[in-house]
């Protein structure tokens, strides 16, 4: 049996989902989508889970975003369409779970794994922390964050950071309003585990029912949204910008775009 690419670790109240590829700094793949997803499940299923935390294996990354050689491989064009709304589903999941969510921030959350943590109630980042929406500079747009970044920061500072590409650190971050917390690096864990604790006070009914008239009161149409963003993200790999993006990222050049002289 081949290792999971997500492994789950009950912690006092809390159900820890960590990504499991550190070799690939926890790149998100169809198979880690599933796994989320299970995991997900497995903790709305059990009462006596309060809390779940999101994590990225190793010190380098939570996550570095979607696998870009899984995006650019040939072959069932609907399967691939359907995997790469994977990460939609995720944000659902995460969104309806009716319990608290956790991002545990220690080192590179990029692109997709920047609005993976964004999408969760909470995102607790070590002072090593680096966020980016770097997917322009590689013929693609985040398309599948957007949703989330514009929930958790100043719409268009989040524009601002799709449309450059460029890094920010977790005080930055936290300026923005994305990031709950910076901690130091060292007392992350312990952060996270005093945020379950204080979760865990307040009464499981009330926090489901509330969570999820509060996600639906900050916007009603997400599923919308989502939905169209998922067909934009399919119309945007069929482009010459993004074969010509996602070439360079594999043979590690410069991208040369269309119009550039």
């Amino acid at each position: 049996m081949s290792e999971c690419v997500v492994t789950r670790e009950r912690v006092g109240k809390a159900l820890h989902l960590t990504i499991n590829r550190p070799e690939q700094r926890n790149a998100l793949s169809n198979e880690v989508f599933v796994e989320l997803r299970a995991g997900l499940a497995a903790a709305k299923a059990d009462g006596s889970v309060r809390a779940v935390v999101l994590a990225g294996a190793g010190d380098k990354a939570f996550c570095a975003g979607g696998d870009l050689r899984q995006m650019s491989e040939e072959g069932d064009e609907l399967a691939a369409h359907r995997g790469r709304a994977g990460l939609a589903q995720v944000i659902r999941d995460l969104w309806e779970l009716g319990k608290p969510t956790i991002a545990r921030v220690q080192g590179y959350a990029l692109a997709g794994g920047f609005g993976l943590a964004a999408a969760c109630d909470f995102l607790v980042a070590s002072e090593r922390a680096v966020f980016g929406v770097p997917e322009a500079r590689v013929g693609l747009w985040p398309y599948m964050i957007t949703v989330p970044l514009m929930q958790s920061m100043p719409p268009k500072e989040a524009l601002r950071l799709m449309l450059t590409g460029r890094r920010i650190d977790a005080v930055e971050g936290r300026r923005l309003g994305v990031v709950s917390d910076v901690v130091d690096h060292d007392n992350l864990d312990k952060a996270i585990a005093d945020l379950v604790d204080e979760l865990s006070l307040a009464a499981p009914q009330a926090v489901s029912l509330g969570r999820t008239t509060f996600y639906s009161a900050l916007g009603n149409d997400v599923d919308a949204r989502l939905r169209m963003l998922e067909a934009s993200l399919t119309v945007n790999l069929g482009l010459e910008d993004a074969k010509e993006g996602l070439a360079a990222f594999a043979q590690k050049r410069r991208p040369a775009w269309q119009g550039d002289s």
